[in-house]
């Protein structure tokens, strides 16, 4: 099928949709930028989607294995969020990473693609996470001069103070749940300056909590997912190892 328009998203696990579970979707995750998607092509029918994110990718290998792909779709519009897993890494050079970042962006740009880029988001409540939050802000001034530079838009996560609030996340405190998915998807749309459909996310009151029962929820915390993804860390593995693109091939979601 030949689609006028084309929407070609990039990235890990972020754009990939992990942190919002559906079944009948590729790899098993909905995600923001399949919403998004969703929005496009009920809107109007020329729009194509392809999603080439997959989980546990750095910047380097994000600009090798996605972008020629993602050109050869020959895309009008590209998301793009790569970085988050490299500043999470014990030692990180963010300033020879971004100059590959610089250079991918310049190509989709020069394809004459619409791109989209991510600033990373303010970790700084986090009493894990919120160690690599000079890190970001650093990654954040590169990602703006390079929109700049090369007239991509910003979708200003840092700046989206709601996603603050918790009840967005998924129990692994890394990923943006299903609610966290449907508020991106809205801010990416309002960036776009298209109108969408998509529910306000409900979120639950959350009862407060004694300090016996904190204490357990991160002892289960530490046990289900911190654990396992120092044990990656340590032995080179990756949560996306064996893992395929959710829609390597424009298709029309509705």
């Amino acid at each position: 099928m030949e689609f006028e328009n084309r929407y070609v998203a990039i990235g890990d696990s972020f754009t990939e949709g992990v942190g919002d579970p559906d079944d009948s979707r590729p790899n098993g995750v909905r995600g923001w930028a399949d919403r998004v998607a969703e929005q496009l092509c009920a809107s109007d029918d020329s729009w194509g989607y392809a999603n080439l994110a997959i989980r546990g990718k750095k910047i380097k290998q994000v600009v090798a294995e996605q972008i020629e792909p993602a050109l050869a779709l020959k895309p009008t519009l590209v998301t793009m969020y790569a970085g988050g897993n490299d500043i999470l890494r014990p030692q990180v050079d963010i300033d020879a990473l971004m100059e590959e970042y610089a250079d991918a962006v310049r190509r989709l740009r020069a394809s004459g693609a619409q791109v989209v880029l991510f600033t990373g988001f303010d970790s700084s409540a986090s009493s894990v996470f919120g160690k690599t939050r000079g890190r970001t802000a650093i990654y954040n001034e590169f990602v703006r001069e390079v929109a700049e530079e090369t007239g991509s838009v910003i979708a200003d996560y840092w700046r989206w103070r709601e996603f603050r609030d918790w009840r967005y996340w998924a129990d692994d405190r890394l990923h943006m749940g299903t609610p966290g998915h449907m508020l991106m998807a809205k801010k990416v749309l309002e960036v776009l300056a298209h109108a969408d459909s998509i529910d306000t996310p409900h979120l639950d009151e959350r009862p407060a909590k004694t300090r016996r029962q904190e204490l357990a929820d991160n002892a289960r915390w530490t046990k289900e997912f911190l654990g396992p993804w120092v044990h990656r860390r340590l032995t080179g593995r990756s949560s996306g190892d064996g893992l395929s693109p959710k829609y390597p091939e424009l298709v029309r979601l509705t």
